[in-house]
């Protein structure tokens, strides 16, 4: 259980009223299922660098895996403000917990929604929707981070076949991975996708360990040795970078909004915190730095969660451009960070400690702040399109 009521989760400007009952309800019950499946273990499982067991079928259960994606394919048929509500409240509890679903839903089945078949569509996105089989997304490379238009991994037309070379890394979700969403190059040099399933001969999923960051999270490589692809497994409706960053962009739109529940998560411990410590005869939020700090997070979250629902009204409408989603994923990303910082200095030594959730959601926004774009990636995207000038 959370150490702060719930009832005290900040909504400053009102913007529940301009919430459906449907997206207050959807929220309500994310957040009731964070509260009793993910609250009880998260600490424990970032301790111990372990995943959280039957994680995406549970994530499945309440719907939280393609939440957006039509009925028909198992999902919810919700709108991108839903999607975002269940991206903030499940930050709230860890970004690893966010990131398996965000990973599942934006960057495994949005493409394979978006430019798959008929078929693919069919024969994965139920069971991605499900959490009966869990996905991972391939573009970072060992060599291309930021630049992945230079990636070097490659397929070839075998005839009956494509053959497949190369490798991934920072990839979330691979050891546990039954299907890569993987982008390679063509024998042209155009990037295309292809769905590659657990099982195939030179498929391997190496983990990485040792992580300070997103310890409740596995993660890992994706590594191809000549690996035979069927043909029916090439994404067809997109070629060019196009098709991995639009994935990208519905991805740093549900981090914008997830962002904002591990800042409100901090913010809510900082408060009840102030209230109860007392230092020099009288609770230390009596104090005029430490109310300096609480008025700060909390106009920092106002913004950005109006950030958030005018972005997601955009996505609604089909106008958000990728620009504006770089705009919020930068400002908001950068918002929660510092208040988990700050807010840990509030609890002073209290706050390493793993009853209180601070240091675990700084140390996984320093992932956050780095993966879908870079924080200073993302703020040469906005310079571009201010002046029309590249500076990369």
């Amino acid at each position: 259980m959370s150490y702060y009521s719930l009832t005290s989760i900040p909504d400053y400007y009102g913007i529940d009223a301009l919430l459906t009952e449907e997206h207050k309800l959807i929220r309500q019950s994310v957040r009731d299922w964070v509260e009793s499946f993910v609250m009880p273990q998260i600490d424990h499982a970032a301790q111990n660098h372990t995943d959280i067991p039957n994680l995406m079928k549970e994530l499945g259960q309440i719907g939280a895996l393609g939440p957006y994606i039509p009925v028909e394919y198992g999902g919810s048929g919700l709108d991108q403000i839903s999607y975002g509500l269940i991206m903030q409240e499940l930050e709230r509890g860890d970004s690893a917990v966010r990131s398996a679903a965000s990973v599942q839903s934006s960057l495994v089945m949005f493409p394979i929604n978006e430019f798959g078949s008929e078929e693919q569509k069919r024969k994965y996105l139920p069971k991605l929707a499900a959490g009966e089989m869990i996905g991972s997304f391939g573009l970072t490379e060992p060599n291309h981070g930021s630049d992945p238009g230079s990636m070097e991994t490659h397929f070839k037309d075998m005839e009956d076949h494509y053959l497949l070379n190369g490798a991934k890394m920072w990839i979330t979700n691979s050891p546990l991975c039954d299907i890569a969403v993987v982008w390679a190059k063509n024998e042209e040099g155009k990037v295309q996708g292809l769905i590659v399933e657990r099982g195939m001969e030179g498929f391997t999923t190496p983990e990485t360990h040792n992580k300070w960051s997103l310890r409740a999270s596995k993660t890992g490589e994706l590594v191809f040795n000549d690996v035979k692809v069927p043909k029916e497994n090439l994404l067809p409706g997109v070629t060019g970078l196009k098709g991995p960053l639009s994935c990208l962009n519905s991805a740093r739109y549900g981090i914008s909004w997830g962002v904002i529940g591990a800042a409100i998560d901090c913010y809510c411990t900082a408060v009840q915190y102030s209230k109860e410590r007392k230092q020099f005869g009288k609770p230390i939020g009596s104090y005029q730095l430490q109310q300096k700090k609480l008025a700060e997070f909390l106009t920092e979250i106002t913004k950005a969660q109006l950030l958030c629902l005018q972005l997601g009204n955009l996505k609604n409408d089909h106008k958000a451009t990728p620009a504006q989603i770089s705009m919020a994923k930068r400002n908001n990303v950068n918002m929660a960070i510092e208040i988990a910082r700050e807010s840990r200095q509030i609890l002073g030594g209290m706050g390493i400690m793993g009853e209180f959730p601070m240091m675990r959601h700084a140390a996984n926004l320093e992932s956050v702040i780095t993966y879908e774009g870079t924080h200073d990636v993302h703020l040469l995207i906005t310079g571009l399109d201010i002046t029309g000038i590249n500076a990369f």
